[in-house]
């Protein structure tokens, strides 16, 4: 699919990690209306966010499968979910949680139900869904292609962007009918490279609903 294709209007768009980075392009370009499961999480393998889609969030954040492995700052814990290799880094404060005991936990998993919630009504629902994607092998693409063919009702489409030592947007030429390659820039990934994301996502839009 090529990024022209790319464009148009969508009632839902949703990051599916691999950081916060997606989320947060999504707002600041008026395209992220409510949040995902993934947006404030870090999924750093595909092949895991694809197991935990085609399982339809079963398990997910379950409290068997939660310890603490360090701190994400002075104030937030760093938690990681086993059954599917994601970390929280946004949900578990230091001053009401306990490890190994995590006092917050019924609020978190009240919220990450709402969101999968939402987010497997949409799958349903909705006629055209974005997903976007940081971090991904063409293998991983691939299966994801498959996994959300399995999991959308409706039409869908893939944004997979890869962080390359390139000095701009790059297009890749990806022959899967709903996935759209791009490489960005590789440097200060976190700053300095809103305009080549909004060059990026000009012309997807929201409808409004």
């Amino acid at each position: 699919m090529k990024l022209t294709e790319l464009k148009g209007s969508y009632d839902a768009i949703y990051s599916l990690g691999d950081l916060c980075l997606a989320a947060i392009q999504l707002e600041k370009n008026g395209l992220r209306p409510f949040a995902g499961p993934l947006d404030w999480m870090s999924s750093p393998n595909l092949t895991d966010v694809n197991r935990l889609l085609a399982n339809r969030f079963a398990g997910f954040m379950d409290y068997h499968n939660l310890s603490v492995v360090g701190k994400a700052s002075e104030r937030l814990y760093l938690v990681r979910e086993s059954a599917y290799n994601v970390y929280s880094n946004h949900d578990f404060f230091t001053h009401n949680n306990f490890p190994p005991h995590l006092a917050a936990y019924p609020e978190v998993k009240a919220k990450y139900d709402r969101r999968v919630a939402r987010f497997l009504e949409k799958t349903t629902t909705a006629e055209c869904i974005l997903f976007i994607r940081t971090v991904g092998t063409w293998e991983q693409a691939t299966a994801l292609e498959a996994v959300l063919s399995a999991l959308v009702v409706h039409d869908f489409r893939v944004l997979l962007v890869n962080h390359t030592a390139v000095l701009g947007l790059v297009e890749d030429d990806c022959s899967l009918p709903n996935v759209c390659a791009v490489q960005l820039p590789d440097n200060e990934i976190w700053k300095g490279h809103d305009r080549i994301w909004t060059e990026l996502l000009t012309g997807i839009r929201l409808k409004e609903n």
